[in-house]
This record gives structure tokens, sequence and C-alpha cells, in this order.
């Protein structure tokens, strides 16, 4: 303990030495007390003392923690940190981890993940450079200059130059190679100028001919000896954030099990916080809701609503995408009729459909225009088909589909004109198609003419064939005449009567019955079974098929063998509708899955893609979904927004509109899951 010692008073002295002697005495002597004396300290105070010693040094203690804990977190701040996984699970399987192929939403996940484009769309879906560093737009916007940055390399840290993004280009308009991006680049010529700089030339100006830029590139270096037909299963080399970590995991199936990337190290851009990324696949959203139950995953989008975890954070993003039911009336003589697709789009209940699918109308935007002028900011149709089942019905009837058999089924029943109708008189002698003819009819009373015989003459048998007919039918022929007995001569009762028997009109029955072809989804799937629902309603017969993505594409879509498909198109963040209304994109690789043509549509179309500025072309948008609508090539059914769920332990995603779901990977440098303390 400290020792406090004092000196007795004395006098003072004479000389100034003895005087600082005497103040030197005086000064206070302060000493550290020595261990023994701290260990005696408990048993030298009094109960009084030791309560008051220790209460106080406790409060001491703990303020002074307390200032140090408060001093610190008021001076530092809670910064991202690298490190940690993020798993997600996938509804499906991978097709093909090779960007020039993938058009699933799997499969532009994981290349948006390992592979960089030329532009790359920005947090609000601008478009912004990527692996360029500048761009210029040169001949009234026909010819595109790319100046690429400087040290770009490939995941194996291969350079990236000028010609990885000539060759990606020529493969995809190489028509052996199969791309379902081909149709972009028709008549777009790469040219390169220097290792870091080429130009794309266009044919015609196009507006929106940056966001083709956006495809990923391939590596020139590991690809261009790769036949076609291997081309879309080799091993996917990038330069994106992530690269592929290990072989991808299959099943004694064959089936894709997990997927894991990790960091790329030779990124040219801001390196992402989250190490890895795993993406599991299962077989319906079911699966994925139990293994959000299990924590065997972070994150997930869910078509069908479920009872997940409260603390799961739930991001929506709006998407410039709609489903809808496009008719073929090339494949169905029942749509080939535009009363039939009147009475389809009446008889659809939209607003119970999506609250059937999705649980509520706020999980989807009912849509009636294929513009989607609510994403767009375009005006709102004129002539939308709101539902009215009885109309439907009307439209029908006067389209002479009936349910005559009261069956709740409808058929279109025609007559058709005999082939052959007796006109002539004919009689002993005669000859040619109408006596042969008349022979025919004769063959069906064996007991009128036992003979059989059609020799196209006019002879005896013949001859007493008729008089036994005449006699049969004595009222209708002879009788108006006075007649007892017949004549043997075709004369105009007898024409009446072997027209009423052997040319007889025949009856034509088109059932009013279609086929739905769609993916093996279950959001396409539950949506079908909606529209099979209502159209019963009508009266209408509905057949569903479906097919994996991957044979929906090549052995329907390619070839356009569906009568009604359901499906869904995107949108680009620039709205170019040409691709998938314009009567030159009726066949493959074209996109205009209703085999539509209206030549003023035609007009509006290509006038619009020439606008400089495709947002001032407003009026021409509001006409053409006036024409689009009213001639009612499909029937437009919602545009769901991006529903992504994720584990809170997840930060840094922002839900801003996207263009498809691999766009919410946007930013994903910014996601993380580890936090840490900086000094401000």
């Amino acid at each position: 303990m400290f020792s406090f010692q004092k000196n007795k008073q004395i006098s003072e002295p004479a000389d100034p030495s003895s005087r600082r002697n005497v103040l030197r005495l005086f000064k206070w002597k302060i000493k550290l007390p020595k261990i023994k004396q701290w260990i005696r300290l408990p048993f030298i105070l009094s109960t009084k003392e030791k309560l008051f010693f220790f209460s106080f040094s406790i409060l001491f203690l703990c303020s002074f923690v307390f200032l140090s804990v408060n001093g610190y977190f008021k001076n530092t701040k809670i910064n991202p940190a690298r490190g940690g996984i993020y798993i997600e699970g996938v509804v499906g399987q991978p097709g093909f981890v090779n960007p020039i192929y993938a058009d699933s939403d799997i499969d532009r996940d994981i290349s948006q993940l390992i592979f960089s484009g030329l532009m790359k769309y920005g947090k609000n879906l601008e478009i912004i450079p990527d692996l360029v560093e500048k761009y210029e737009i040169e001949d009234n916007g026909k010819t595109y200059k790319f100046f690429l940055r400087d040290n770009l390399f490939w995941q194996d840290k291969t350079p990236l130059t000028a010609d990885d993004i000539i060759f990606t280009i020529k493969t995809i308009q190489n028509p052996d190679f199969k791309s379902p991006f081909q149709a972009n680049w028709v008549g777009v010529e790469a040219e390169k100028i220097s290792e870091n700089i080429l130009k794309l030339k266009l044919k015609m100006p196009y507006v929106a001919f940056l966001e083709n830029c956006v495809l990923k590139i391939l590596p020139k270096h590991i690809m261009e000896s790769i036949p076609a037909e291997r081309f879309p299963f080799i091993r996917p080399i990038g330069s994106g954030p992530y690269k592929l970590k290990e072989e991808i995991k299959q099943g004694k199936d064959g089936q894709t099990k997990s997927l894991t990337l990790s960091e790329n190290p030779y990124y040219f851009d801001e390196k992402p916080k989250i190490s890895e990324i795993k993406f599991i696949f299962y077989d319906k959203d079911e699966d994925v809701a139990k293994a959000f139950g299990a924590g065997k995953i972070d994150g997930a989008s869910l078509a069908s609503p479920y009872a997940l975890d409260e603390k799961l954070i739930r991001y929506s993003f709006p998407l410039p995408r709609y489903f809808s039911v496009f008719f073929n009336p090339e494949k169905s003589k029942v749509l080939a009729d535009k009363q039939i697709k009147l009475a389809l789009n009446y008889g659809t209940d939209k607003k119970s459909l999506v609250e059937k699918i999705f649980g509520s109308v706020d999980q989807a935007l009912i849509i009636d225009s294929p513009l989607l002028p609510d994403f767009y900011g375009f005006p709102q149709p004129s002539k939308i088909y709101e539902y009215d089942l009885e109309k439907a019905k009307n439209i029908l009837e006067q389209a002479e589909f009936k349910d005559e058999n009261q069956n709740g089924l409808r058929e279109k029943i025609t007559k058709k004109e005999p082939a052959f109708v007796f006109g002539k008189e004919l009689k002993s002698g005669s000859s040619g198609k109408d006596v042969t003819e008349l022979q025919k009819c004769m063959v069906k009373f064996p007991e009128i003419y036992p003979e059989g015989e059609i020799t196209g003459y006019f002879a005896k048998k013949t001859e007493e064939a008729i008089i036994r007919f005449q006699e049969k039918y004595s009222k209708e022929i002879l009788e108006p005449w006075g007649f007892r007995s017949g004549t043997g001569i075709v004369s105009k009762t007898t024409r009446a009567k072997l027209n009423e028997i052997c040319a007889e009109k025949t009856e034509d029955s088109l059932p009013l019955k279609i086929s739905i072809t769609t993916v093996d989804q279950d959001l396409m799937k539950k949506t079908a079974e909606a529209l099979k629902e209502q159209w019963k309603a009508l009266g209408v017969e509905v057949e569903i098929k479906t097919l994996p993505i991957s044979r929906l594409e090549l052995e329907v879509i390619k070839t356009r063998e569906y009568e009604c498909l359901l499906f869904g198109e995107v949108l680009g963040i620039i709205p170019d509708p040409l691709p998938f209304w314009h009567s030159s994109q009726k066949k493959d690789p074209g996109l205009n899955l209703a085999i539509y043509e209206n030549k003023k549509a035609d007009k509006l179309l290509e006038d619009i893609r020439k606008s400089a500025d495709i947002f001032s072309q407003t009026d021409k948008f509001a006409e053409l979904q006036n024409i689009l609508i009213d001639d009612a090539p499909a029937v437009f059914l919602y545009s769901p927004d991006y529903i992504y769920l994720v584990a809170a332990k997840i930060k840094g995603i922002n839900s801003e509109k996207i263009l498809d779901p691999s766009k919410r990977f946007i930013g994903v440098e910014n996601w993380y899951i580890k936090t840490k303390r900086v000094w401000k």
C-alpha cells in the first residue's frame, strides 16, 4: 500500500542550505506497496473497509472496461471482410456452362459469374464498359470501336486480347455451332486493329447494339480447336470474378448434384468478398424449400409460395419479361380462326390464374401488352381483354363451334357437297362417267342390280336395274308422272332419288381441341393446368405437353412444332420488340413464336429500331401495342418479379430492376458474409 510520512515541525534555520533541507523534509514521500503488503491487505482492513474497497475496485474496473469498449465502438466501424461460402439451391439442371449456349436461367447464372463481356449492365441497368476501357461510335452508328483494358487475363493467366472477342463473335455466327444468339450477330463484321483494339461494323445503325455487346467472351486458345459437336461441353475458362473450383459433381444417374465456384485471382476488377459460391441442384421447388428448412442452403428463388423461415430476407427484382400462350395458326386449323383466339383471350381469367399460381396478385403483374408499358413507362393500351366468360362463349357460337352432344366439348360441323351429282338424262346406249357413277350407285342394291357390273355403258342389264329401282321408289319417281311401271330412263325424278341416296352430303367435324406445349418446370406446368381448367369452361379440350428446356428449344421452338406454346420472352433494357413480332422472324433463329404477320406492325417495328432514341418513339410503341392486342396472336398472362430468398447473414444485396435472373449477381463483389471493425 501507499506509505505517507511527514516530519515534525522545527525552528527555521539561519542559513539557506539549512532552509532547503527543511523544505525537503516537508515534502511527501510516496512508496508503492509491496506484494506482501497487498496480500496482507484483507487481514488489515475492517469489514466496512473491505466492502468499500472491493466495491470501489469493481466499479473502477467496470467503468474502465465500459469506457474502453464504448470508445472502441465509437471510433471504429463495421466493414465487409473477405471469406465465407454462399450456397444456393436451384431447381433444374445446368445445360451448357458456355455463354454462347446459355439461354436457360441456370446456365446464365453460372456464365454471369465465370465470364466477362465487352460491356456489362450497371446497378441501374445502364450499359457500361466491362473488358473495355472505352468505346467510340463512328459512321453514324454503324461502327463501334472498342479499346480493351490493359493487363486482362483468363483464369489460366493467359492474356485476353481482341482475338478472343473476334473468335467468340465468329463462332456465334457460324451456323455449325447452333448458338441461340446467332440472330443478334447476323451481318456484324469484326475487325482487329491491334491486340487491344477492335471494330465491329453493322450494315445498318442499331441503337440497341451495345446491349448485344454484353455477350460473354470465350478463350480462343482453349476453344478454337474444339469441334462444334463437343463445343458446349468443354470445362469453362473465363475472365469473370469466379472460376470453376472443381469438376462438376454428378450422381450415379448422371444428374449434376452441385457446382462450386471460387474467387478468380486474375480478375481485372474489384475482387468479390465471398470466397466461394456453391450451387446445389434439386428436382422440385419442394426440395429447395426443405433444404432451406434444414439449413443446407443460404439462398434460392421459388416459383411457388412456401411457409419458410421468417428470418429469410426477401428481395424482389422487377424484370422486363412476360409469359404468354403463343398461338401457331400454321399448326392448328382451330387457331387459324381469329374468333377462336379472341374467345380464348376473353375466356382467360388472369387474376384468378395469378392468385392460384402465386398465392396473391401482388406476386406477379397481370399484363395485357407484350411491350410491358409499366416497366418502360409507355402508355397503357387502349384495348384489353377483360375476363368475360359469356362473351367468349358467344364468340364461339358465332364461329359455329357448338356443343351439340351436350358433353361439354365444342365442335364445328361443316357439310360437304358430294363429289358427284346426277344431272344428265341417261338411257339405253348412254356412256361415260355419269353411267359409271350410276352403276356404282346400283351396286349398293344387290336385289336391284345383282350383276354388279361397272362398265360405263348403259346396256340392257343397267336398264333393267333402273326399272326395278324406279318401281321400288315408285311413289317418288313414277306416281308424279302417272306411271305404274318403270321406264328405264334416268329422268328428273329418278335423278333426284339417286342424288338423295348416292350423292348425299357428308359432314366434317372439327373439334375445338388444342395442345399447349411448355417447359417441364413447376411454374409452367401449374400455369398450363390452370389454363386447361379455365378453357374447359368454354368447351375447349386442352392437351398439355411438357419437355425439358433443351428438348423444347431444339425439337419444338426451332421447328415451330406446336399449336400453343406457353413460354416466356425477355425484352432488353433498350426495348426492341422486332425479333419477337416482325414477320421476318417467323422462322428460326427468329423469335416470332406466334408466327405473326402484319404489314403495318412490321413498318412500326422497323421505324422504332432505326430511331437513335427508342424511348422517343412513344407514339409508335402505343400504336404497335394496340395492333398486337387487336390481332390477338397470343394470350398475354403475367410478368412476375424475380423473388430471391436469402439468409440474413448474406449482406450487400441490392434489389433493383434486372434484365434476367442472372443479373441479380450484378454487384456480387459487394456481397459479403464476414465482417471486421476498422478505425474511422
